[in-house]
């Protein structure tokens, strides 16, 4: 099973990147799995040397066939304009429409009050719905309140993200989980390109 992160905040050190983080930790206590993130703060530029598929170079490449291959995405990013980022709406603008097709997908933001943790059900899950892919029902919002010094430290906000986990495993195949790590040569190129 191939496990991939992103984190669509285009700032270091970024609260965002820390929740996908944490929930990339927990997935890989229940797995032993490693996971890799694509963090927008450093793929960003890569990516937008490309407006369309067909003009990515080898690094943006590289980028793209992470998303496209992944098993499970753990995608989170802080609420911009009542929405996800630009960065991460071009990403995915960069992948192909039919490649997320009942792929798994945890979703997570980051905002300034509570109230805009509903961009995750009207902006982030409608984008995963067009692509077909299966978002776990619950998804993990924080705000600044909830971090000190950017590591998470609200427990309700924890506990979020155990039960977002929990239903991530109960929608995976078994045979998804059984199948351990296969997709190693794909992780590796990428590692060289930009993931941390």
């Amino acid at each position: 099973m191939d496990v991939l992160g992103i984190s669509g905040s285009v700032k270091q050190p970024s609260r965002t990147a820390r929740i996908v983080s944490d929930v990339l930790a927990s997935i890989e206590t229940r797995t032993g799995l490693p996971a890799e993130t694509i963090d927008l703060a450093v793929a960003a530029p890569i990516l937008f040397r490309a407006l369309r598929s067909d003009q990515l170079d080898e690094a943006g490449r590289r980028i793209i066939d992470a998303v496209e291959g992944a098993d499970v995405l753990v995608v989170g990013s802080p609420v911009y304009r009542a929405s996800y980022t630009g960065a991460l709406k071009h990403l995915f603008d960069l992948v192909d429409f039919r490649a997320l097709q009942g792929k798994r997908v945890v979703l997570a933001a980051t905002g300034g009050t509570p109230l805009h943790g509903l961009m995750l059900e009207h902006q982030f899950r409608p984008l995963f719905g067009f692509f077909g892919a299966v978002t776990v029902p619950t998804t993990i919002y924080a705000v600044e309140a909830d971090f000190t010094d950017y590591t998470l430290s609200n427990p309700a906000v924890e506990a979020r993200i155990e039960r977002s986990v929990a239903e991530l495993f109960d929608l995976l195949p078994a045979a998804a989980v059984a199948a351990g790590n296969h997709h190693q040569a794909p992780r590796a190129a990428l590692r060289e390109a930009v993931v941390n």
